[in-house]
């Protein structure tokens, strides 16, 4: 009983591991349902225009064609996760009035097969009255710029400033200023299974989605907003996921098309996407443009900052608001300044959506303060571990408005790279041992999604053969969360990770989780499932407690199915005899215990 853990810190085998090494698991890709048909979306050709018409009267007439849906057949919503704010939920997903980029989508047909429904798309005739198209941001915020949404003045679709202290007069105080320009371009997320979703919409008006997501929750809340049905009305579930890096925490044109098809036919509806549309219609990471100045003494204190930020939106929203709020705030980290101010435009184009890509805009503000930060050392004639040690903050930091820094271990990374240089000893010719800082927060506090729920949840039932099943919202993309949180529970129950089986896939059994973005799962997740397994456990311990009957008050715990006497491990019953025990003494109700959790004050 000396070790403090038996489960966390060990090696596991991953849970999902041999069902994935086998090929016995089965993604969105394998789903099959009976009556199944299959879709394809019909995409702009035009970065921007007017719909005129859509005809699809000869595509019906394909035969192995059952359906084709426009965006007259959608109750006109729009989509959107910043859901808090209603103007930017900006996305009609199947376009009713106006295409904004090459690739949005415009109508969706069924067939009985891929082959034909591919070829009834070549049926649709569309006509367009082509308009003016922006492509670059900076060009977009001039005035008489082609207008890619009314709403928006200029085109700017959100603004973001954070600023503390008296920039202006500390750079005149500043012994070195340097000022440069720089550019943090697109990129695709290329997970190996590409967006997709099988959608079965039943006569009694239930929607069942399988897709490959970020989060369940909000698919299911998203399509209730889409289709005009009642949140409880859509079930989704999510096959193991072959990765997701930011684009599939949104409602996609897969799920939506698939799900209005099958609305319509009352038959199930299966639209994959392929890679060709996961290059040219999918979310990707945000083009940003930086203008950046540093202040700073002659002794190496870093004193004041000042970055001004357009971004190339992209056509709509998406996750966008956040990467440029998270690219000004990581602009700042990690280190100590007197002041800062920042100034962040995103701004439509006539461009595939840009949204959030593996860390919200973080790795593009770290990638210029880095090389900024350099530069000022070279001119200080310092090396870059020195600036850095004499700048970085610690722990119990506070970014003035903005948020708490609880943990940080930059003074103990940069010892431990110190000590590295110098058993590296002399390099080679042409080689160089380069230094950076990176630091990131775990999942966020602000309720954009405006959700009426806790942030995670989970649930622990003990069977009566001390089986445990663990149910939760939170999504595994390949990260490893399920293997996490299962070690967590039977680390608090003081079981085996072989004992937990995870329930991590299905709306209608799993409690709600936000899903899996900002690296967040194991934080808030891992405390909810902790509160869940410790809720649970507190109920073993009352009859573990009479059945031991101590003299004297003492604390009891769980470990390797024995329960035991904290001070005197000697005296200790067995976990699956209590486990009867309890669930008998207590009218034949199962142990259920439950946990939630929302920082307070924890996060941003």
């Amino acid at each position: 009983m000396s070790e403090k853990y038996s489960v966390i810190g060990k090696s596991h085998n991953r849970v999902d591991g041999i069902a994935k090494l086998t090929g016995a698991a089965r993604y969105t890709f394998d789903i099959v349902l009976p009556n199944m048909l299959y879709g394809r979306i019909k995409r702009s050709e035009y970065p921007h225009a007017r719909i005129v018409s859509i005809d699809y009267s000869e595509a019906l007439k394909l035969p192995g064609v059952k359906a084709v849906v426009t965006g007259k057949d959608t109750i006109g919503a729009k989509n959107g996760v910043w859901r808090r704010f209603p103007e930017l939920c900006d996305e009609e997903i199947l376009c009713r009035e106006k295409v904004r980029y090459i690739g949005d989508p415009i109508a969706a047909v069924a067939a009985v097969d891929e082959a034909t429904a591919e070829k009834a798309l070549d049926l649709i005739e569309v006509e367009y009255d082509p308009l003016p198209a922006v492509f670059d941001p900076r060009e977009a915020m001039k005035e008489g710029a082609p207008v890619v949404h009314d709403h928006a003045d200029r085109n700017v679709n959100n603004t973001r400033h954070i600023e503390w202290g008296n920039v202006d007069e500390d750079f005149e105080k500043c012994d070195v200023v340097i000022e440069e320009q720089f550019y943090s371009s697109p990129q695709a997320h290329v997970c190996m299974e590409t967006h997709g979703a099988v959608a079965d919409f039943s006569h009694d008006g239930r929607l069942t989605v399988y897709t490959s997501t970020q989060s369940n929750y909000y698919v299911q809340v998203l399509l209730s907003d889409m289709l005009g049905i009642r949140e409880g009305d859509v079930r989704v579930i999510k096959p193991p996921s072959g990765g997701g890096f930011g684009s599939k925490v949104e409602l996609d044109s897969a799920q939506f098309c698939s799900a209005l098809l099958s609305q319509k036919l009352r038959q199930p509806v299966k639209i994959i996407l392929t890679r060709e549309e996961e290059f040219t219609a999918t979310k990707r990471k945000t083009p940003m443009y930086f203008t950046v100045k540093m202040g700073a003494m002659k002794d190496g204190t870093l004193v004041t900052k000042e970055v001004r930020l357009v971004t190339e939106g992209g056509a709509y929203t998406g996750m966008g608001a956040t990467a440029l709020y998270l690219a000004g705030f990581y602009s700042c980290m990690p280190y100590k300044w007197k002041s800062y101010r920042y100034n962040g435009y995103r701004c439509y184009t006539n461009t595939a959506p840009a949204s959030a890509l593996r860390g919200f805009g973080a790795p593009q503000a770290y990638f210029v303060g880095e090389s900024m930060v350099d530069m000022i050392a070279e001119k200080l004639g310092m090396t870059p571990l020195e600036i850095r040690r004499k700048n970085a903050i610690g722990p119990g930091h506070e970014v003035p408005g903005q948020a708490f820094v609880k943990s940080c271990g930059l003074s103990q990374c940069y010892d431990a790279i110190e000590q590295h240089i110098k058993e590296r000893g002399e390099l080679p010719p042409n080689r160089a041992i380069g230094v950076a800082n990176y630091g990131f927060m775990s999942g966020g506090i602000f309720n954009w999604f405006n959700t009426p729920y806790a942030f995670a949840a989970a649930m622990v039932k003990i069977n009566v053969d001390g089986k445990v099943d663990l149910f939760t919202g939170a999504c595994d993309t390949g990260q490893g969360s399920d293997t996490t949180l299962s070690m967590i529970c039977a680390e608090e129950l003081g079981v085996h990770l072989s004992d937990i089986r995870i329930h991590a896939e299905d709306t209608a059994i799993s409690p709600v989780d936000l899903g899996s973005w900002g690296s967040r799962e194991t934080l808030m997740n891992g405390n909810a499932v902790k509160m869940a397994a410790a809720d649970a456990k507190q109920q073993l311990l009352k009859y573990a407690y009479a059945k031991l009957a101590p003299n004297i008050v003492y604390d009891l715990d769980i470990k390797d199915h024995t329960i035991y006497i904290v001070d005197r491990p000697e005296r200790n019953v067995s976990y699956f005899d209590i486990v009867k025990d309890a669930i008998r003494g207590n009218e034949g109700q199962t142990i259920i215990g439950r946990g939630h959790y929302t920082p307070h004050r924890k996060g941003m």
